[in-house]
């Protein structure tokens, strides 16, 4: 099943002499429950194209479809409710609100919605993520793969149709690192969580199950790799 179709997606900033292509007729679509890494050089459109993929930045031109809706035929009210239900994001400095616990962090996607939060899925993440000891604790209080644990278990309370993963390891040493890429696998394996990850390493990419490769705003490869 078809859950994101990407079509001829362009950005560009500046004009005549100082036009910059930041993405350069993209076009790709993803199934339902597979695990894309973007790879590319620092400068190639990967996180740019990350960011349109979740209605935080709009394309120049070209259209993103989720679920076969036109993400950018949304006014800015329906994409502000198209990002808190449909897309998950994991960032490289975990954006944890500083004042609230590791459980009030996951719950927030979930009371900013104005819904009640599932206390039984809820549980399952933590013990999933390994944070049965942390949930009363604030993020100065964790380590630095605690707080991007805290991260995914909060990309993963809304059951989102795009998990999306912008460099999720980059502040982190080796171990939190394996750690952190073996539980994006366990999301997509036991929970068929459908995720992209932006990396610039090909190591953390051969998690995935298919790599995209981009440079200088375009695709120049697409393969499965298991």
């Amino acid at each position: 099943m078809e859950i994101l179709k990407v079509e001829h997606l362009c950005k560009t900033y500046g004009e005549k002499n100082t036009l910059v292509k930041a993405l350069d007729d993209i076009s790709f679509s993803v199934e339902k429950g597979e695990f894309v890494a973007i790879v590319g050089a620092s400068g190639s459109g990967k996180s740019t194209l990350l960011h349109i993929l979740g209605g935080v930045d709009k394309p120049t031109s070209g259209h993103v479809y989720v679920n076969d809706c036109d993400v950018f035929s949304f006014n800015e009210a329906n994409l502000a409710i198209f990002r808190r239900r449909q897309v998950g994001l994991i960032y490289q400095f975990y954006n944890l609100i500083p004042i609230l616990d590791v459980e009030e962090n996951m719950e927030l996607p979930i009371l900013l919605d104005n819904k009640k939060p599932d206390k039984q899925y809820l549980k399952e993440l933590i013990e999933t993520l390994g944070l049965q000891d942390r949930i009363h604790h604030l993020p100065n209080e964790l380590s630095g793969g605690q707080q991007q644990r805290v991260s995914i278990g909060r990309a993963l309370m809304n059951h989102p149709s795009l998990l999306l993963a912008d460099e999720p390891t980059g502040n982190l040493d080796s171990k939190s690192s394996k750690e952190i890429m073996e539980l994006l696998e366990i999301s997509n394996q036991k929970y068929e969580q459908t995720i992209i990850m932006i990396t610039h390493d090909q190591n953390l990419a051969m998690h995935a199950n298919r790599i995209i490769t981009i440079d200088d705003g375009k695709i120049i490869k697409d393969e499965k790799v298991k």
